[in-house]
């Protein structure tokens, strides 16, 4: 039977039943009541309504056994759809059909039978005549896609798969249940009489996606048709969170899809809990990525992310007796339903073997003859806009067998060997930072690197060559971002020493870069045939390098032999990059021998091991070289990368971080978003961030600061919740701080990073020991006074970085110590929250008071959590690091509270360290943890050793300053109002954090992108 199924099964408005049913499901043609009387009301609005082109012609006579109904009138979106919808209504069997017309007028033939198989009864034909004129009438212009262009295509064929589907699918709630219980009997094949929440969400899920896959496959369609400079965001960490709520939000639905959701039995709320976050990052860098992936949809970029589709993610932080225990992460267990499959995009990457040399048109030619090939496949994830019809792609890479099963080795008998193959691919793309103390621990950290710049530049070139015949606009179309990554394990115990070597030894968290550069290199020179002059002049116009670091583990080097070994081709490369580069310093230093080798790529060790600096490749390869923060970026020109900036200042720029005020505010705290929205009287500042500076005139209003404090405790309260029930720790201040309206209040005191010496959680442990010491000696009028704390620290420890790990054990001790001392009772409690996670984030930091960034000024590059905190009203306790210089700029430095050393003291204060004669408190709250008030000092020791000895983090330096700002902190916490206004303050200036700012600087500076936004036009329009 020819009956077009494929109408109903793609179309936009689509039916409420399918073109073709069983015949058992046929309806006669009396219309049902309720549908009689949508009709009249149709009818009524067809009066107002009438086309005076519209005619529906029946002829009931010419053709054996069906019914010819000819429809002519004017073309609108949806109107196929709505034809089809009144035909399912009727009972109508369409057995043929034929779709004509051009854009603004249709010429439509259908060929139906009744309810019996036969064509219609004569007393039929003016029912179902009137039927298709109210429709006809009726149907007004409704939310159309763009007519696109498809290459290949005539215009027939064009115009045809168009009218399909030329409307996006409706957002009503009936629409969204039918399209929610579809998925369950169609996609998941469960009954639609009982599903469970898991798969209640699973169906919501597809649900919502299929509405992400119109306007990504729009959006895809239109890039490819107008052809803009791409930007391509390169990381190997992507910290996604959860997707549903953020998609719903972000396509303006989450209301209709609540609704649609209650009224089948369910809570929305229950179904966001059952997903899992996705497990592609680890820290900021990975939450970044997502931010900046956010940023480009909603300003309509042509930008692509690309990663890695780990199966595991980094690991499961559990805490068994108060150490920190690694597990797979098993987020994908029972799938995803947010990232499509493409196997239809996949490319060869290749290891080891040798490169050989032979001549091709009078030119040498070489051929990486690969001993090792894996196969990289392509995931797709639609990544929507907020109030657009953009959604961009985020396309991760996962490894796969060359060939799935080794058939010979299996019928000799030789079955492990059968499946080596697969399991050796598949690690690839198993774990993210795979540790790295082993030799084969760091080659698996090269490879894996390897393999996603590889997969990444073969699609890139792949796409550009699908539209372009030759090079002359590679550049102009063309824009890498690289990122360096977090730092690695053997850094991390590295540091622990007094003595940090800028260039360490060890697994490189800049391989990317040198994967990228010399890998785009190889293609262009090995595959597309163009001379190294050509290549190296497109491979400089195109890519870009973002530090995110200064500690040296960043700024890594891989040695040369394994280079060798792993990437004999690129290894080639590395060195000709190198040898003409020194050339051209040679020229312009002379023989300044000790200059030119500052500026080698190559570096030889006292021991005549050679290595690969990274970041050098990196400086020298790239068109723009950016820091995060402005004292980050001087850092780089002044300090880390001092002999480059000399050479090349112009490459330098600063691009502060951002975060994106939809999922870390609008999202994420919705009572704070309605009282900004309604003190602001729009919803605009959720896209232009700066609107929240006039906040300012509110901040002394204490009919407004009431508001404003209500909303920050049913924030702490929930946070509080969530807390206790990770930690299993009772936090019984929740109820006084509903209550009381004095000083009795416990303040929300919450420091969750990535467990690193750096960071100083250590010194926050060491504060924490220093106000219970004190509340024990307290009085019990003292203690009337004093202001409680429930102390929250979080993060994950590298499975190889020891110091971490012990830092977080010593916080569990001290928990342990704290909360069960009757002495102390409520004044203070302490929780480590395990596995904190994007979406533990999202219920914590809306409700935290004070949060804490106090990393020794001059090695944070930039932070973002301290962002995030500030813009839902949180005071932040930091040194003048990263971005809270900045972040003091914009909220006022009377409104956080900042102590420390500064960054330009720090380097004397280190080299006077042995001389310093620490304050009388850090050496007693030192002594107590090394005399075992917590337990476990013999555990403790390394730990106070490295602050006492060498004390590289300057704790003791700061921890005077630390104690007497703490003070401050209850001094003012006492005086509501003051915190209060602070606390607006801090919203308030938050605006310039916006990564929608951040964004905009990076493609107006460095990618030269120009925004493409898909349209949307009724066909009235056109």
């Amino acid at each position: 039977m020819n009956c077009l199924a494929s109408i109903q099964g793609l179309g936009r408005a689509r039916p409420s039943a399918p073109l073709c049913r069983p015949r058992s499901s046929r309806r006669p043609i009396p219309v049902p009541p309720r549908r009689h009387a949508l009709r009249v009301a149709a009818v009524a609005e067809a009066e107002r309504t009438v086309d005076s082109t519209a005619a529906v012609i029946i002829d009931n006579g010419s053709e054996d056994g069906t019914t010819l109904i000819t429809i002519d009138g004017s073309n609108k979106p949806g109107m196929l759809g709505m034809l089809t919808s009144t035909f399912a209504d009727l009972g109508l069997d369409v057995v043929k059909a034929e779709i004509g017309g051009t854009g603004k007028s249709i010429h439509d033939r259908f060929w139906v039978v009744g309810a019996d198989g036969k064509k219609l009864g004569d007393g039929e034909v003016a029912a179902v005549q009137q039927a298709l004129e109210v429709t006809l009438a009726s149907s007004k212009p409704g939310s159309s896609r763009p007519k696109l262009s498809p290459a290949g295509q005539s215009s027939e064929r064009s115009e045809l798969l168009h009218t399909l589907m030329d409307t996006y699918v409706k957002n009503d709630v009936l629409n969204i249940q039918q399209s929610i219980v579809r998925h369950v009997e169609y996609t998941l094949a469960r009954s639609r009489f009982k599903f469970d929440e898991q798969e209640a969400y699973m169906a919501t899920a597809f649900s919502v996606r299929d509405r992400l896959i119109e306007s990504w496959n729009d959006t895809n369609q239109y890039f490819k048709e107008q052809d803009p400079k791409r930007v391509y965001y390169m990381s190997m960490e992507f910290l996604m969170g959860r997707s549903l709520l953020n998609a719903l939000y972000n396509l303006q639905i989450q209301s209709q899809y609540k609704e649609a959701i209650s009224e089948l039995g369910y809570k929305l709320e229950d179904l966001v809990d059952k997903e899992r976050d996705a497990a592609l990052g680890n820290g900021g860098l990975g939450r970044l990525a997502a931010c900046f992936l956010d940023s480009m949809a909603t300003l309509n970029l042509p930008a692509w992310g690309y990663g890695i589709r780990y199966q595991y993610g980094m690991f499961r932080q559990i805490l068994v007796d108060g150490f920190q225990h690694e597990q797979p992460d098993y987020w994908l267990n029972f799938g995803n339903p947010w990232e499509l499959e493409r196997l239809n995009v996949a490319y060869p990457i290749s290891y080891y073997g040798h490169v050989s040399v032979h001549e091709e048109n009078g030119r040498q030619i070489f051929k990486w003859n690969p001993g090792e090939t894996v196969t990289a496949v392509a995931y797709d994830n639609p990544i929507p806009g907020f109030q657009t019809n953009n959604t961009i792609n985020l396309r991760l890479w996962a490894a796969k067998p060359d060939r799935e099963f080794d058939l010979q080795a299996f019928n000799t008998g030789d079955y492990v060997q059968a499946i080596l193959s697969k399991q050796r691919a598949e690690t690839l793309s198993s774990v993210l930072y795979p540790d790295d103390r082993t030799y084969e621990g760091k080659e698996l950290r090269l490879k894996q690197q390897h393999f996603f710049v590889s997969a990444t530049v073969q699609d890139v070139v792949r796409r550009y060559k699908d539209v372009h015949s030759s090079w002359d606009e590679f550049a102009n179309k063309v824009s890498f971002q690289m990122n360096d990554t977090h730092p690695t394990m053997l850094a991390g115990r590295k540091l622990s020493g007094s003595v940090c070597s800028m260039f360490d030894s060890g697994a490189s968290d800049a391989a990317p870069v040198v994967g990228a550069v010399a890998e785009l290199m190889r293609v262009l020179m090995d595959h597309e045939k163009l001379g190294w002059t050509k290549a190296w002049d497109l491979t400089t116009q195109v890519c870009n390098f973002t530090n995110h670091t200064v500690l040296p583990e960043a700024l890594e080097k891989w040695p040369v032999a394994m280079m060798e070994k792993l990437l004999p081709r690129h290894m080639q490369i590395v060195y000709d990059i190198n040898w003409r580069f020194l050339q051209q310093m040679r020229t312009r230093f002379g023989d300044d021998w000790q200059r030119i080798t500052q500026l080698s790529i190559i570096e030889e060790g006292p021991t005549g091991e050679k290595f690969v600096r990274m970041a050098v490749l990196a400086v020298i390869a790239s068109k723009n070289v950016n820091g995060v923060a402005a004292i980050h970026t001087e850092i780089l020109k002044h300090d880390v990368f001092a002999n480059f900036y000399q050479i090349f200042p112009e490459k330098f720029q600063n691009k502060t971080n951002g975060v994106t005020p939809r999922r870390w505010l609008a999202f994420c705290n919705p009572p704070l978003r309605d009282l900004i929205t309604d003190s602001l009287g729009t919803q605009a500042w959720i896209s232009d961030l700066d609107r929240l500076k006039a906040l300012r005139e509110k901040a002394d209003d204490p009919a407004f600061q009431a508001k404003w404090r209500a909303v920050k405790e049913a924030a702490k309260l929930k946070a509080i919740d969530k807390i206790s029930s990770l930690t299993g720790i009772t936090l019984p201040n929740k109820h006084a701080l509903l209550d009381v309206q004095a000083s009795r209040r416990a303040s929300g005191h919450v420091f969750v990073k990535r467990i690193h010496e750096y960071k100083r959680q250590l010194m926050n442990v060491l504060g924490i020991v220093w106000r219970y010491d004190q509340i024990r000696k307290m009085s019990p009028e003292q203690k009337k006074n004093a202001v409680p704390r429930i102390c929250v620290i979080g993060g994950k420890a590298a499975p190889g970085y020891e110091m971490a790990k012990r830092i977080i054990k010593l916080v569990s001790a001290v928990a342990t110590k704290v909360n069960n001392d009757p002495a102390v009772g409520d004044l203070l409690k302490v929780a480590f929250v395990p596995d904190y996670n994007v979406s533990v984030a999202e219920v914590i930091i809306p409700g935290t008071e004070l949060s804490q960034h106090i990393s020794t000024a001059g090695t944070e590059a930039s932070g973002t959590g301290n962002m995030k905190f500030a813009m839902n009203g949180s005071l932040i306790i930091g040194t003048m690091d990263g971005a809270n210089i900045e972040i003091a700029q914009e909220i006022g430095e009377e409104n956080m509270f900042i102590f420390g050393a500064r960054a330009d003291a720090v380097p004397q204060l280190r080299k006077d360290r042995q001389q310093l004669k620490p304050d009388d408190r850090f050496l007693h709250v030192v002594n107590m943890i090394r005399t075992g008030t917590f337990g476990w000092e013999d555990y403790f020791g390394p730990l106070v050793d490295s602050i006492t000895y060498s004390d590289f983090y300057l704790l003791a330096n700061d921890f005077p300053d630390y104690i007497r700002t703490q003070e401050r902190v209850d001094q003012v916490y006492r005086d509501q109002a003051k915190w209060q206004r602070m606390s607006i303050m801090s919203t308030a200036g938050s605006g310039f954090f916006s990564s929608d700012r951040t964004i905009e600087d990076y493609a107006r500076d460095i990618w030269k992108a120009e925004k493409c936004m898909v349209p949307t036009t009724n066909i009235d329009d056109e």
